[in-house]
């Protein structure tokens, strides 16, 4: 029977080809729209740790020495002593310190070239369960004693050693050796949730969350003295240093911490060791606020600092909204393709056909319409995200359709298209067959 029916129904679909061709435009052109920017944002909108997101946080307390005014958000960063003072205090599972900062570099024979480097603590690598090719992470004794050792990202590995094994390898970074003890394997979050700061006043930054990892990755104690006098402040609450770029005796507040609770009770006590802590540094004129702290978790924080571009979201409205167009439109044409063949309704159930099977009939042809279209807006699909990829955003380069995001789009020129034909098969069902004899 369904053989029979799907029959009738190409015959149908090529009987009235002006129609057929227009309702599959329709539902292409409305399902390559949706597609393409729902790829996107689900590119950008995706938990970067989904298993562990939710117990990975980001301490903060307001390190302005000023009291009084009106209630204020915590600064982004913390400053050094701050910074210092958590970290050193190991009361999570997990801690790390992050900041970012450009560095010259040089390996033998290669000429020296500029890059950016990641300063953090050997948690880091374990935290955020960052993936390695050769060789490992430092130890936390290594941040302890200040080893000369450095891990560097494959991309970088491929530019100085053409991707070959690089550990005991050895680099300049401004002028001083340092020993390559790991190499990471092809690792690309998205976005570069760990130095994600800034975001929620300053829009034109949200392009830099996507951009590619650090090239280089070394201990933040050797860090200090290979790049001192180089590293930039996020804000200075007494202005800026006499010294630019030696921020460790100033309030500037320039560096990120991340920390790990393995669960909610442990969670729950670094909250509380962190406002225990902020009400010390008040009595000692640190700070002025002691009860203004946060602790945000990794999903939070990536939704306080806007990490998905707010004209992304815009652009699914609107074309969820143009695929609403779509499939109005579908409907109409629909009903007039279907009004067409009402003597054929009539006769068909005068023979003995049911409504049911009427019904049945018609979203059968509504469904190969939706197949069709799916199969050409899967085409454009592809063409609108090659397009994407030429374009100069830093995410472009990861825009591409997934098979769950493949199967999506079938399932959804079905879905649409069924829906469209759910009020014309309906009204097709309901003919009266006397009357249509009549007429016929």
């Amino acid at each position: 029977m369904f053989t029979y029916s799907l029959k009738l129904a190409l015959q149908s679909l090529r009987h009235h080809r002006s129609l057929t061709l227009l309702m599959v435009i329709t539902i292409a052109i409305g399902i390559a729209a949706c597609m393409t920017t729902l790829t996107v944002y689900r590119l950008l909108a995706a938990d970067p740790l989904p298993h562990k997101s939710s117990r990975i946080f980001y301490p903060q307390l307001d390190t302005n020495a000023a009291s009084g005014g009106p209630p204020r958000t915590p600064a982004d960063m913390l400053d050094y002593r701050s910074a210092m003072d958590l970290w050193g205090a190991k009361r999570a599972a997990r801690q790390a310190i992050v900041n970012t900062s450009e560095v010259k570099l040089q390996a033998e024979g290669s000429r020296p070239l500029m890059q950016s480097m990641l300063a953090t603590t050997a948690d880091f690598f374990a935290m955020f369960e960052v993936p390695m090719r050769y060789g490992q992470a430092w130890s936390a004794q290594d941040d302890e004693h200040r080893s000369r050792v450095a891990v560097i990202s494959a991309a970088l590995n491929r530019q100085l050693f053409g991707g070959e094994n690089s550990v005991g390898r050895q680099l300049l970074v401004r002028g001083q050796a340092v020993r390559i003890i790991g190499v990471l394997d092809e690792w690309r979050p998205s976005p570069r949730f760990y130095n994600i700061a800034g975001g929620n006043f300053a829009e034109g930054q949200t392009a830099a969350f996507y951009d590619k990892p650090e090239g280089l990755f070394m201990p933040f104690s050797t860090a200090l003295e290979v790049n001192d006098g180089y590293f930039r402040q996020f804000t200075c609450f007494d202005g800026m240093p006499q010294k630019p770029g030696r921020l460790t005796d100033t309030t500037c507040v320039w560096l990120q911490l991340w920390v790990e609770a393995d669960n909610p009770a442990q969670a729950d006590a670094y909250r509380q060791f962190l406002a225990h802590y902020a009400a010390e540094q008040q009595r000692a004129g640190r700070i002025g606020q002691a009860d203004n702290t946060r602790m945000l978790n990794l999903r939070q924080w990536l939704d306080f600092n806007q990490a998905i571009p707010r004209d992304v979201s815009l652009q699914l409205w609107l074309s969820l909204g143009f695929l609403l167009l779509c499939l109005v439109n579908t409907i109409g044409l629909l009903l007039a393709k279907f009004s067409r063949r009402r003597g054929e309704f009539g006769v068909r159930r005068a023979l003995g056909a049911s409504r049911r099977y009427i019904l049945q009939q018609c979203l059968l042809e509504s469904g190969v319409i939706g197949c069709i279209g799916g199969i050409l807006g899967f085409a454009l699909v592809l063409v609108g995200l090659w397009r994407i990829r030429q374009q100069a955003s830093a995410y472009a380069d990861l825009v591409y359709l997934d098979w769950p995001m493949f199967a999506l789009l079938f399932a959804l020129a079905i879905t649409v298209s069924v829906l469209a034909g759910l009020i014309p098969a309906l009204r097709a069902s309901q003919v009266a067959p006397s009357i249509q004899l009549k007429v016929q």
